[in-house]
């Protein structure tokens, strides 16, 4: 089967950014979430809104703090797709 170069390099710069993009959030997620059941594990509290209340509460901050950078990145990423066509 023979792809398009082109295609297998936009698709490659697109996945890269939205890792990019998505890494910080989720890392924090997952650092609130261990935190989370170790003080879980210490406490014998075992309440599934413990969880995720946390996690969302510490991502929704994290996407809002870098939302500016988020907007740069996706912006030159646009930048970067139209000066290619």
């Amino acid at each position: 089967m023979q792809y398009d170069e082109s295609s297998v390099f936009l698709v490659r710069e697109t996945l890269l950014t939205v890792l990019k993009i998505a890494s910080p959030i989720l890392l924090a997620g997952m650092s609130i979430g261990l935190l989370v059941s170790l003080f879980q594990s210490v406490t014998s509290i075992q309440d599934q809104t413990l969880t995720f209340v946390p996690k969302i509460a510490i991502m929704l901050i994290v996407a809002a703090l870098l939302l500016p950078w988020v907007s740069i990145q996706l912006v030159e990423f646009a930048q970067s797709r139209l000066t290619l066509f």
